[in-house]
């Protein structure tokens, strides 16, 4: 297999990974795994969240890949798979918990438009604390946060968290 062959194999399972992280995201952690991932619509009290399990449970398929491609004989196109699902879980990684959630202190901020449109779109991702209606499941790819906006303003506010502050005001009342 040429080395082109294997680059555009990494490069489709590398974009592929993206449809695959939207629909899971969106109708298997909000739906049947929403037993994991509520944990990370969560404050979160430590350094590990039950959602975190997720992680391992994806990078499973990358590992076998990247066994089969250089220890089993399957083929060199496994390896390139392996390793651009293994890609996607690293820049998953970067992009939504070091620099969105900021598990990783940094003093990066989002400046290109590109980044500032993913980033607003997770947040308004995690403005929801309910199972449903929540907007934007995608990572890489995200509507503009004005039409985000405008669903969640459509769906009258639902499960939407209350802003910083307002909460020990309501108390204080």
């Amino acid at each position: 297999m040429s080395a082109l062959s294997l680059l555009l194999i990494f490069l489709a399972t590398l974009a592929a990974m993206e449809g695959f992280a939207y629909v899971v995201h969106r109708w298997i952690m909000h739906g049947p795994g929403w037993f994991l991932h509520a944990s990370h619509h969560r404050p979160r009290t430590g350094m590990w969240e039950a959602n975190d399990l997720y992680f391992v449970i994806f990078a499973f398929p990358s590992i076998l890949l990247l066994l089969g491609g250089v220890q089993w004989d399957w083929g060199h196109w496994a390896t390139a798979m392996g390793t651009g699902i293994a890609a996607y879980g690293a820049i998953y990684l970067g992009f939504h918990d070091i620099i969105v959630h900021q598990r990783v202190k940094h003093r990066y901020v989002a400046r290109s438009p590109y980044m500032k449109r993913i980033v607003q779109a997770h947040r308004l991702h995690h403005a929801v604390e309910t199972k449903a209606g929540t907007v934007s499941f995608g990572f890489l790819v995200a509507p503009h946060p004005t039409a985000l906006k405008r669903e969640l303003a459509e769906r009258g506010r639902q499960g939407v968290r209350a802003a910083k502050g307002l909460e020990d005001a309501d108390a204080r009342d």
